[in-house]
């Protein structure tokens, strides 16, 4: 599998987070001697905020994960990839319950400071004794793997690790997020999409800290589609550890969230870019803008017409201009739209007006900027005030080349 042309030139410098400790392995879920099976263990105190697939067929792994998350105390994250353990009945039930009631064991916590994730093919048992024997070396590496490998072993068909750094100042004192995520195909929004787990040494209340990443994920990870498809195993997760030397944000009102805010929406976007430009065939990145709607809402449905449909994901692979396909998903996304206000530009080349293409319409200029690797898409609804930015990216041979033959 080649990789995305969007690959980071070189990986971001990923601090310490006080609290948390990694560790990597190869189990041989699936894969032989790739790193496949992450654990992050974290000191007591530490809380978890997070947002959960909205598939009607989701994991066990998922159901365990929002269960927990009701308490929101964290001891310990358990990953691993190659085997989904999604529709896999009652014994995949029971897989989550022995891994989390293992683990828990080893590191005397409780299964609910335990959260997991499972991603890989869907349906296929998940090997426990494989799991077990990686648990078991993973609590004598505790500690031990870069940020970095961490972000290697949840890998499935991403080309490229997933990693986001930033820092805040609060009280004197500096905050740090550290992130990782994986993610290529079956990429959608509703929820998240992926999976993303982002970590901080910021002392703050569980339900204030969900509060946050509620509202940052919907403008970040909800707004980014590859192909269209909700995981069965979508999740983000943000782990607090409490060890930086401030004092506990308790308050929703409190003024220091703001610094903290900024750098989570910050992070969460960027992770989210990196999971489109990671997209399983990508040739193109592209960024949809669309105004003038109703409202947000009708904004972000039709920005997200335009972004799943494959004729136009296709017309841009095939660096081909044709806007027809554009107007024909913004019509089909069932939000209001007049056809003599609606306008479209490509690239910054306005081509309707009034309910028909500009005049002087000239596609040479258009052409020679579908060649590019970063695509912009604007439309104005001319309805409203509703904004909305979605990205996304084309649909190539190669996607289908590497979905073919993905069970292999």
């Amino acid at each position: 599998m080649k990789t995305s042309p969007f690959a980071p030139k070189k990986s971001p410098q990923m601090p310490e987070i006080k609290g948390v400790q990694l560790a990597v392995t190869k189990s041989g879920i699936k894969y032989e001697g790739r790193l496949d099976l992450l654990c992050a263990h974290f000191s007591k105190g530490t809380v978890a905020a997070g947002t959960l697939t909205k598939s009607k067929t989701a994991s066990g792994a998922v159901e365990w994960c929002r269960e927990n998350l009701k308490r929101g105390h964290a001891a310990a994250l358990i990953v691993n990839s190659g085997n989904a353990n999604a529709f896999t009945g009652a014994r995949g039930e029971k897989s989550v319950e022995d891994i989390g009631g293992y683990l828990a064991k080893i590191l005397g916590c409780q299964t609910s400071e335990v959260y997991q994730s499972s991603t890989g093919v869907i349906g296929e048992p998940l090997p426990e004794e494989k799991m077990f024997q990686g648990i078991d070396r993973l609590k004598e590496k505790l500690g031990t793997a870069s940020y970095s490998e961490a972000a290697s072993a949840i890998m499935t068909t991403d080309t490229y690790p997933k990693m986001a750094t930033r820092s805040c100042m609060i009280d004197g004192e500096t905050i740090t997020l550290n992130g990782i995520a994986k993610g290529s195909g079956m990429i959608a929004p509703d929820m998240a999409t992926m999976l993303a787990y982002l970590f901080t040494d910021l002392p703050i209340e569980q339900k204030i800290l969900q509060k946050l990443v509620s509202k940052a994920i919907d403008k970040t990870f909800n707004c980014i589609t590859v192909d269209g498809d909700t995981s069965t195993s979508d999740t983000v997760l943000v782990f607090a550890t409490g060890k930086a030397n401030i004092s506990p944000i308790t308050d929703e009102k409190d003024s220091r969230l703001r610094a903290f805010n900024r750098i989570l929406n910050k992070q969460l976007k960027e992770l989210a870019l990196a999971i489109v430009k990671d997209g399983e065939g990508i040739s193109k990145f592209v960024t949809i803008k669309v105004r003038g709607a109703k409202g947000k809402r009708a904004a972000k449905k039709i920005g997200l017409s335009i972004a799943n449909s494959p004729l136009v994901k296709t017309a841009i692979a095939g660096e081909d201009p044709n806007w027809g396909r554009i107007i024909m998903a913004v019509g089909k996304s069932g939000e209001a739209a007049d056809r003599d206000k609606l306008n479209i530009w490509i690239g910054g080349h306005q081509v309707t007006a009034e309910g028909a293409r500009i005049e002087g319409y000239d596609e040479a200029p258009l052409a020679e900027y579908m060649k590019g690797e970063t695509i912009l898409i604007e439309v104005d609804i001319g309805l409203g005030r509703g904004i909305a930015e979605i990205w996304t990216c084309d649909l190539t041979h190669d996607y289908i080349s590497i979905n073919a033959d993905y069970r292999s």
